[in-house]
């Protein structure tokens, strides 16, 4: 969603890029690059002003013009003002000192209320929780089937006394599901309310009679972070009218310019505290505004591809992998089993693409990330399927017949299978390197990877020698020749050729060498 915006700011940050100082046309166009950069991605005028004025107040400050490296400088002051207007620290939820905590949904028809709801109670009971979903929109077509499903596939109770499709009182259907929950001990309550095409009398009022019914802890507007400027004038009719407390952002994988997400904290006063970025239901988290800011600027989220993989892999199978990897047999135990579990965890974490987009950098090649087949990882599972557990444990015996058999077994070509193979010892050496502690191939050990001094030999490339002759009675020859050298070097002063009797520390150079050093 932001990649417009990105690509802008890369560009204007690289026009400052070895400037030892910045004069006040530098800050000046810059100012003006970020500018057209936020409106083009549809940011709110007065967010804009807001924005740039703060950014060229502090360029022109003694945090700048006495900075090592002005240009960082710029680019950390960026960072820190979308930081800012994107709501500043992260926001949590509010849970009651009395179970069941009330968390009410609100917002228009299609900003994806209902699926969101799915997401919400499946993120909160994978932190421990007992959600129960509650079917308060009754007169969307279908809208208590479709929470019903969703809360199936998330695994969390629902409830839906009324079936909908214009049938039903909202408000005493929400009142009852308070008492519901505290009978069936669910410690939270999240609220699936109707919207409309647009804001209207009849929507605000039912709105606010359920959260006066229910006494919501939380009231998250959720908006349809496509809809561009228009979400943050909706937000400012529900803020007034309803009121809510925080914002969720949905359908941020879009294609849409995203200026609603950098205007609506700043706008409303309300913090963006939730993000869906995809249409499974795990494709949803808490909304942390300096991991989003430091996207925006092409610096990656390592923070949040970390917490990916920890909710992923399992310690004792990585302490396994890695146990596997720095055995003596140089990694041998590392199996292609061991390489399908590998695969299979990462594709639990989620879209390649997406994993490779947290890194930094990234953007810079987006377009071959954007082009990742994901159904590799499908045809590779697939060929090494095929193959029996013996050939799983020790791909050397995979010879000719062999390949031709797996080839047909997974549908694929004999020379795919082969490079699999050859890629998979190219893989497992590379990686028993650096468990060993050798660092990447043909590079030395880094530090805290256990190649340093004490724990490796230190490698040294000998140097390129003169070439022998092929010829037994000129080699010969050549060596003895050698001999006598390093004899009559030895003689004069040992095998630094120094004056006999003179040590090398007090050696002094010839004059036409002095002149070098």
């Amino acid at each position: 969603m932001f990649d417009t915006l990105s690509d802008r700011l890369s560009a204007t940050f690289k026009n400052l890029r070895g400037k030892g100082r910045l004069s006040e046309a530098d800050i000046d166009a810059t100012a003006r690059e970020i500018r057209i950069a936020l409106l083009e991605a549809d940011v709110a005028l007065p967010v804009v002003r807001a924005f740039i004025a703060n950014v060229k107040e502090r360029a022109r400050s003694a945090e700048v013009s006495q900075a090592l490296n002005p240009a960082q400088q710029v680019v950390k002051i960026v960072n820190e003002e979308l930081v800012s207007i994107l709501g500043g620290e992260t926001r949590r939820l509010r849970f009651a000192k009395t179970a069941p905590t009330v968390i009410m949904l609100a917002g228009l028809q299609g900003a994806g209320k209902t699926t969101l709801a799915g997401k919400l109670g499946l993120w909160l009971k994978g932190q421990g929780h007992s959600p129960l979903l509650v079917a308060c929109d009754l007169q969307r077509p279908n809208a208590v089937n479709q929470l019903s499903v969703v809360a199936e596939r998330a695994g969390v109770a629902v409830y839906a006394p009324e079936p909908g499709n214009g049938v039903g009182d909202p408000v005493q259907v929400a009142k009852d599901s308070i008492e519901f929950a505290k009978a069936k001990v669910h410690d939270i309550v999240i609220v699936d309310t109707a919207g409309r095409l647009g804001i209207d009398q009849e929507l605000m009022r039912q709105a606010a009679d359920i959260r006066d019914a229910v006494s919501p802890d939380e009231i998250l507007f959720v908006v349809d972070a496509m809809i561009g400027q228009d979400a943050v004038n909706t937000a400012e009719s529900f803020r007034d009218g309803v009121g809510f407390d925080g914002v969720v952002l949905s359908k941020l994988d879009g294609d849409a310019r995203g200026g609603a997400a950098l205007s609506i904290a700043h706008v409303t006063g309300k913090q963006i505290m939730f993000a869906s970025n995809g249409e499974k239901l795990e494709d949803f988290d808490a909304f942390h505004p300096d991991r989003m800011a430091s996207r925006i600027l092409d610096m990656g989220d390592l923070l949040t591809l970390i917490e990916q993989a920890e909710k992923t892999f399992s310690q004792e199978e990585a302490a396994k992998m890695a146990s596997k990897l720095q055995s003596s047999k140089g990694g041998k135990d590392f199996t292609l089993d061991d390489f399908l579990a590998q695969m299979e965890q990462v594709r639990k974490m989620g879209s390649i693409s997406k994993l490779l987009g947290m890194l930094p950098g990234m953007g810079q090649i987006k377009d071959q990330i954007n082009n990742i087949d994901e159904r590799d990882i499908d045809r590779t599972a697939a060929i090494i399927k095929s193959m029996t557990p013996k050939e799983r444990a020790e791909p050397t015996i995979i010879n000719g017949s062999r390949r031709a058999r797996i080839a047909k077994g997974a549908g694929v070509e004999v020379s795919v299978v082969k490079s699999l193979v050859e890629r998979f010892f190219e893989a497992r050496k590379m990686m028993s390197k650096m468990a060993q502690g050798g660092g990447m191939p043909g590079m030395p050990g880094m530090p805290g990877m256990g190649g340093g001094p004490g724990r490796q030999k230190k490698q040294v490339k000998q140097a390129k020698g003169k070439r022998k002759s092929g010829n037994p009675m000129k080699r010969k020859a050549e060596e003895q020749a050698a001999a006598a050298r390093r004899e009559q070097a030895a003689q004069n002063g040992g095998a630094l050729g120094l004056p006999a009797g003179q040590d090398a520390k007090n050696f002094e150079l010839p004059d036409e060498f002095k002149k070098f050093m």
